[in-house]
């Protein structure tokens, strides 16, 4: 529900409101429009009526929200989300590369190629400390001693880490340690996670389940965001389909929908949506030219010898290739679009 003010609300009246809405167990955003300031209320609005606020003197008119999510929709935050996360802006024009290797294999490891990654342009250092496998016999990850040699690869090369969080339990030592937390696609809708992560404060890379709609994954974004002012950027990842060429379908009519109906920054990991290496870079490529805000590779120095997600895998001197491709073909495209506008005004 989204109450638009008079143009003579005055901030008291505004406050009263806020008050009476959170006493009531609503989430209240307030929303600056061009010429109208609003305000959104999300939450269980069953109780309330549209009379209710069309009767006070300073409401113009209420709008009934009908997506399902209501904090990551354009309704309640018309503008483009932009945060700036340890010094690297995420959204705004700009292009976000997190890379790095699938999982953390050793310090010489991880650290060696977060140095190829940051001189090639990253702005991120991936890597997965816990790996979820769909069998129990492949390598899990090395748990928390991998994450204690990404901060090591941070010390040593000044990239912030994202790195994937698997249980509750961990919580606490990811919100103090970990600049972007990621939510893997099995854990899309792992509800108690979501809450438990959103709880933390720390930046939230949400990644899309394998078979969940873009509407689903607007509403897991909603769990994290209802519990406070954690950071979330959407990953898409690849859906499952009936398509055997490729790991996964990598759906890049993700990007501009979510864009259409959400504020969030979006990245695309073309590593995990198609699952060979040599896809990665004209999808990459496509991903930007659909209006990705950043891409995920997976970066290994010896992709034969990878212990996870090895035929995925591009070496750090393919990676530095396709940093400059994306670098050239990111920057002819905001020149269009800035002489395209330019042009229109004229």
């Amino acid at each position: 529900m989204i109450l638009i003010m008079k143009p003579r609300v005055t901030l008291d009246q505004i406050d009263a409101l806020k008050s009476d809405m959170t006493a009531r167990g609503l989430i209240v955003q307030e929303i600056q429009g061009e010429t109208t300031f609003m305000l959104g209320l999300a939450g269980d609005t069953s109780a309330l009526s549209v009379d209710m606020f069309v009767g006070l003197p300073f409401v113009e008119r209420v709008v009934k929200v009908s997506e399902p999510y209501k904090l990551a929709g354009r309704r309640f935050h018309p503008q483009d989300s932009v945060y700036e996360i340890c010094g690297r802006v995420v959204g705004g024009g700009k292009l976000t590369v997190m890379a790095g290797p699938c999982s953390v294999e050793s310090e010489d490891q991880v650290v060696s190629i977060a140095r190829e990654v940051g001189r090639a342009g990253a702005g991120f250092l991936r890597g997965g400390a816990f790996k979820p496998r769909t069998s129990p016999y492949s390598f899990q990850g090395l748990g928390l001693g991998g994450l204690e040699l990404l901060k090591r690869a941070r010390e040593k090369t000044g990239l912030p880490i994202v790195t994937e969080i698997m249980s509750q339990e961990h919580a606490e030592v990811f919100g103090k340690e970990v600049d972007i937390i990621q939510v893997g696609a099995r854990n899309m809708q792992n509800f108690p996670l979501l809450r438990e992560v959103g709880r933390l404060g720390r930046p939230v890379l949400l990644k899309r389940g394998p078979s969940c709609t873009i509407d689903e994954m607007l509403m897991a974004a909603d769990y994290i965001l209802v519990e406070g002012n954690s950071p979330v950027i959407l990953c898409e990842r690849g859906i499952r389909t009936f398509e055997t060429a490729t790991r996964n379908t990598l759906d890049l009519s993700a990007v501009p929908v979510i864009k259409k109906r959400s504020h969030l920054p979006v990245v695309v990991d073309p590593s995990h949506g198609t699952g060979y290496r040599h896809l990665v870079e004209p999808m990459a490529l496509a991903a930007i030219a659909a209006g990705a805000d950043g891409l995920m590779v997976e970066v290994h120095n010896r992709p034969d010898k990878a212990l996870c997600d090895g035929p995925q895998s591009i070496t750090p001197e393919a990676f530095d290739c396709l940093m400059y491709k994306a670098s050239a073909l990111h920057k002819l495209l905001r020149e269009v679009a800035g002489n395209h506008g330019n042009h229109g005004s004229a």
